[in-house]
């Protein structure tokens, strides 16, 4: 079945950067849309940056330039490198991957069915 496990959450103050990782198993990693998606206490769930098998990738307007996805297809793993990170930034962070299994991304941060277990980013001001 698939599992996917997030790590490297943590708390930082403004203008910090952390790592998060995102372990798979049960699937063909290597062939799949993976994502990144985030949320804050009283708001709804927004993806933060998607990447599809032939790495093309997309990210929320928040986030571009301060952020970067990509993935090790040979660890099964995600990563979402986050620097320059603002109080704004704190969240629940969940590792997703999609139902659909051709390796692309469907447009609109759409179509994922398997979520990790998510890990906490806290950035003080």
């Amino acid at each position: 079945r698939v599992k996917l496990v997030e790590s490297g959450g943590g708390s930082v103050q403004a203008g910090g950067a952390l790592r998060l990782s995102c372990t798979a198993s049960g699937y063909t990693f290597s062939r799949s849309c993976m994502a990144w998606f985030r949320q804050a206490p009283g708001k709804e769930r927004e993806g933060v940056a998607h990447i599809d098998m032939i790495n093309w990738i997309v990210y929320a307007d928040s986030v571009k330039g301060r952020f970067t996805i990509s993935r090790d297809n040979a660890k099964n793993t995600l990563y979402l490198q986050m620097n320059s990170l603002k109080p704004e930034d704190t969240a629940m962070y969940y590792c997703a991957t999609a139902s659909r299994r051709d390796g692309y991304c469907t447009p609109g941060f759409s179509g994922f069915a398997y979520w990790g277990q998510g890990t906490q980013v806290t950035v003080s001001s």
